[in-house]
């Protein structure tokens, strides 16, 4: 029997990663759902369809995975999975049927927008920490898209109680499907809601990551992202049209002393003109330091309709 270095047929995972990357960049796939480049999708994708760990040390070291041969069915199979990517423009996360968030796997498909929040780091780094207090009990993650937000709140904070609200029912079947793979029935609550319609609180902390993207971005789009529910993206003409009727109704809804955490994506001078007034802090991410705010309630009073809110 030949060995994995003569055998014509074999081929090891370290060959197939490269060898699916120069597929991915040859066709000019679009990344941005997990990943950012090619390398680090074909990794996700041949260690994903090989059942292997996604953090498998890759490296030139005798004993790594990257050596390891793999047998010709599991090469078609992976070949099938690159094939379907490339001809689909699907995000990888839709093929896996998996998403990882803050080091944490969730259950996602086609009727959810893939979870890539960054509110993700600050509840993992503890930057919203300062901002609550001993009474913080009542948390809403609106827009909670696949409830992987509100899974990661209960985690990091188990005294607190969580709703997660969307106004799409699709995408709350997803929700319910992650809720219960990560045992937080007891902790998390899914609801349906238009924005706050449904939502009447009061809530000691709001997180957001909205529908933000303005219309010139959305007709700009990559195929990657056209997958995506376009509820869960499309802004409107500056990408404000939610965010506008979000901060005029939030006040009425929070606690005295709450605050509403919002991320805005690359649309800064677009919540700048919105909002030319607001005072708000910004919390800084992996991304940079304006893709994410923080608002407290006594700002959002000062908005023009908000006093009244």
């Amino acid at each position: 029997m030949n060995s994995p270095a003569t055998d014509p047929a074999a081929a090891t995972v370290g060959q197939l990663i490269a060898r699916g990357a120069a597929q991915l960049a040859a066709a000019g796939v679009s990344f941005g759902h997990g990943t950012t480049n090619a390398r680090d999708e074909a990794a996700w994708l041949v260690l994903w369809r090989l059942g292997l760990p996604l953090d498998s040390p890759l490296g030139d070291e005798p004993d790594s995975i990257e050596n390891q041969a793999v047998a010709p069915a599991s090469q078609a199979q992976i070949a099938t999975l690159f094939e379907a990517r490339i001809a689909t423009r699907k995000p990888a996360a839709y093929l896996t049927r998996e998403a990882w968030l803050a080091g944490v796997p969730f259950y996602v498909d086609e009727r959810a927008i893939v979870p890539r929040s960054f509110i993700a780091e600050l509840l993992a780094d503890g930057s919203i920490d300062p901002w609550l207090s001993g009474q913080t009990r009542e948390v809403l993650d609106l827009c909670t898209g696949n409830g992987s937000l509100a899974c990661l709140t209960a985690m990091a904070w188990p005294e607190v109680s969580v709703t997660g609200a969307d106004i799409s029912s699709d995408a709350l079947a997803v929700a319910r499907i992650n809720v219960a793979k990560h045992g937080l029935q007891e902790r998390v609550q899914l609801i349906e809601s238009d924005g706050l319609a449904a939502c009447p609180g009061p809530w000691d902390l709001i997180l957001c990551n909205p529908p933000y993207v303005n219309a010139d971005s959305m007709a700009r789009l990559p195929d990657e992202y056209r997958a995506e529910p376009e509820l869960a993206l499309a802004g409107g003409a500056d990408g404000m049209d939610f965010i506008r009727r979000l901060l005029l109704d939030a006040p009425a809804r929070m606690s005295e002393d709450a605050v509403l955490v919002l991320e805005i994506g690359n649309e800064r001078a677009h919540f700048e003109a919105a909002f030319a007034q607001l005072p708000v802090f910004w919390l800084p991410t992996s991304a940079g330091d304006d893709q994410v705010l923080l608002i407290t309630r006594h700002a959002l009073l000062g908005l023009p309709g908000g006093a009244a809110a």
